[in-house]
Formats: C-alpha cells, sequence, structure tokens
C-alpha cells in the first residue's frame, strides 16, 4: 500500500508539472544521474582481449605454444581451411610453406624448416627485418597452394623462413609488447596534435621481439612527418615505420556494422578496392543523398559496385530517356525506371503533375506505334499506376565530391 501510495504521489507531481508551464522544479537532484546504457559483456570481453584481431579468443598462455584459442572465425579477412575437415590424410610437408596471420588482415607466407611438427595456431618466431617477428600459423598443407594462387603469389618467390615453435620467453615478450600497442597509439596522437601535423594514427602493431612497430596513419595530403618519428624513437627506443592507409583501409581495420546490418565488406573480406562513383548510384536510380549514399569510412558504399554490371545489363532493354511517347494528349516525357517491376515512368510534356508507371512491354508497344505514325488516344490507358510528381531534393555537388573517389 505504501508503495503504491509513493508511486501516486510521484505520478500526480509531474502531471501538476506538465499542467502548469511557469512551475519551477528544483533539478538539482537529476544532475548527478547516469544516463549512459549498460556496457554489454561482449563489449567488455572484445576491450580486455588485444589479442582477438590476432585470431584468439582468449588471452595466450607463456607455457602454451600451441593456441587452442585461435579460430579463424576471430580473424579480420579470415582464410576456412576446408581441407582440414575433411576425412581425408594430408601430410603439410606436401607444401612446405605456411601461412602466418600477425595483426588484423597482416598475413604472410614463410617456408617451413626441414626438421620439426606444426600445427595450426602454432606460436611461431618467423623472419623479419631485422630480427624475428610472433604470429600465428593459420593455414598448412595444400591450401596453401590455392592461397598462394588467390594472391598471385608463386610458390617459389617465397624466401622468408619460419624459424621455430616460439619459447615461452619469446611469448612473454611478445604479449608485454602487444599490450603496449594501444597506449602507444594514442601516445603517437598526442604527439602528432601538438607537432600541428594533419595525420591520424590509426593502429600500432608492434613487432614480436619488440625493436620495430608499424603505425598506419590516414591523411588528405602529403605529411612532413620526420619529426614525428625522431620524437616516437627516442621515447619508445624502437625503430618506427609509418604507413599511409585510406580511409576505407581506415574502416577496414577498425570494423563496425554496416547500414544493411551485417559486418562492413572491407573488415570481413573485401580486400581490393575499387572506385566507386556516383554514377553507379545515377544507374541504380538511387537518390543522390551524401548521408545514405556514404559508408562509415565517409566515402561511397563500396556496395555500389556490386550490382552496377546486372543494372547496366538490364538498363538495355529500357529505351533511351530522350525517347519520347507520342499520344494524341501530348508527348510523353521519361522521368524514371524500376527496373525489378519492368516499370517506366512518364509524365506530359505540358502536364508533368502526374507521372504514369507503365509496363516496358506497353512502352516498347507505343514505340512501334509511333514509328509508324500512330498514336494512342492518351497514356493512361497504358499506365498500371498513376500518381502526383513528387519533387527531387537536390544536393550540393560539393557534398556528393567529398564522398566520391578522388
Amino acid at each position: 500500500m505504501a508503495e503504491n501510495q509513493d508511486n501516486n504521489k510521484e505520478k500526480k507531481k509531474y502531471t501538476e508539472i506538465e499542467n502548469d508551464p511557469t512551475h519551477v522544479e528544483n533539478l538539482d537532484e537529476y544532475l548527478n544521474l547516469d544516463l549512459r546504457t549498460g556496457v554489454s559483456k561482449e563489449a567488455v570481453k572484445i576491450s580486455e582481449n588485444p589479442y582477438l584481431s590476432r585470431g584468439l579468443s582468449n588471452l595466450p598462455h607463456p607455457e602454451e605454444t600451441n593456441c587452442k584459442e585461435y579460430s579463424s572465425k576471430a580473424c579480420k579477412l579470415s582464410s576456412y581451411d576446408w581441407i582440414s575437415k575433411m576425412d581425408i590424410t594430408t601430410d603439410y610437408l606436401d607444401c612446405p610453406i605456411a601461412e602466418v596471420r600477425f595483426k588484423n588482415s597482416h598475413k604472410d607466407f614463410y617456408v617451413l624448416p626441414s626438421d620439426g611438427v606444426f600445427h595450426v595456431g602454432d606460436i611461431v618466431a618467423v623472419e623479419a627485418a631485422p630480427g624475428h617477428d610472433i604470429g600465428i600459423i593459420s593455414m598448412l598443407g595444400k591450401n596453401v597452394y590455392r592461397q598462394l594462387k588467390h594472391k598471385h603469389v608463386n610458390p617459389e618467390d617465397v624466401k622468408k623462413k619460419l624459424y621455430r615453435t616460439a619459447r615461452a620467453s619469446d611469448i612473454e615478450k611478445w604479449i608485454s609488447t602487444v599490450n603496449r600497442e594501444h597506449t602507444t597509439m594514442l601516445s603517437s596522437r598526442y604527439i602528432a596534435w601538438d607537432l600541428g601535423l594533419k595525420m591520424k594514427v590509426n593502429d600500432v602493431e608492434y613487432q614480436g621481439d619488440g625493436t620495430k612497430a608499424i603505425f598506419y596513419y590516414s591523411a588528405e595530403d602529403r605529411v612532413d612527418f620526420r619529426e614525428l618519428i625522431k620524437i616516437l624513437a627516442e621515447q619508445f627506443r624502437i625503430r618506427i615505420e609509418m604507413r599511409q592507409i585510406g580511409v576505407r583501409q581506415e574502416a577496414g581495420r577498425l570494423g563496425g556494422i554496416g547500414t544493411c546490418g551485417r559486418e562492413l565488406c572491407c573488415a570481413s573480406w573485401l580486400t581490393n578496392f575499387q572506385s566507386v562513383s556516383t554514377s553507379s548510384a545515377r544507374t541504380q536510380q538511387l537518390s543522390l543523398n551524401p548521408q545514405k549514399l556514404a559508408g562509415q569510412c565517409g566515402k561511397l558504399k563500396c556496395c555500389l559496385n556490386f550490382e552496377q554490371a546486372t543494372y547496366a545489363e538490364e538498363i538495355k532493354k529500357f529505351p533511351a530517356p530522350n525517347v519520347k511517347l507520342l499520344s494524341k494528349k501530348g508527348k510523353g516525357l521519361y522521368n524514371k525506371i524500376d527496373i525489378f517491376k519492368k516499370i517506366v515512368w512518364y509524365s506530359y510534356a505540358n502536364d508533368n503533375s502526374n507521372i504514369f508507371a507503365i509496363p516496358l512491354d506497353k512502352v516498347l508497344e507505343i514505340i512501334e506505334m509511333n514509328k509508324k505514325n500512330q498514336m494512342p488516344d492518351n497514356l493512361e490507358d497504358f499506365a498500371v499506376v498513376n500518381q502526383k510528381k513528387t519533387e527531387d531534393v537536390n544536393y550540393s555537388l560539393d557534398e556528393l565530391k567529398n564522398i566520391e573517389d578522388k
């Protein structure tokens, strides 16, 4: 009863406030309220596991050279080894080359030593310049040849060597360097800002022995980062390598969910970034709205290219936009098409307030009649839908140029 009375008092209080706009409520009690939503368990696991980008669902242990936590499903741009799931006998030495995974989409091929036994998930020491690097074997056996062919790499050109299975000291060193990557990235950003450099450091990847680090950055123009390299080398006591990546590669490294509700293509499987232009959107009859056409990278969505060839092939079946339909009521001007429904929209030249959806076969029929100097009474008789014309929103060319590939 007491609880119901308290609830009724609260309801009465808020009702009085709504009905009396002059009422001034003391808001001090609400200033300390935390309106943030709780963090999910999955988000906490991802933030606490810096090895997830290397394919490990859990933190590695220095005493275990084979990571049972390794899973290709946890990797960006992973490769599925379908041969390993088949009930056939295959010797990985049939292909003395291993695919080794590092951070994110960084993978490379190495020649296996003649002695030793290796398995997928093994933490190994591989050749680097200078020193050695630490990675995880992601593929062995004949399927590596398919990967080499897919990436247009000749097996004879693979010269770098896989030294051995990593020792406990190697793994401990590797763990310490991986744990420094995030703080190093943040520190490098602050240093770049202090120097007034127009660049953004997106990611840092340490070499396994801790003697070198690759700094991935994005910038619109050329950047003179000689002073930045000097400061970073003095502060972290390592060799510095700067690699510039585009905004599309940046989105691929950071990952995310697209407007389709699925993981970004660039983060899951797309490796070759092709130029995307607004002509693809025009071909697919899409509204030139920069907010809808741009992906998380701020550029035109890569998926605009996926169906471009199909649209271009289907459009050939439709009449050209400059072809007019002649009728006794007036000329019909082209407005738009619906490729999937095989419909063309027309409006009268002397009255463009209404548009008519005419099936493609009827449009071709009217065109044939016009070639014979024959004209139908009107276009409404052929239309399946008549509706008021809506004005298209015009977007500035500057906005479209900003999201188009240069």
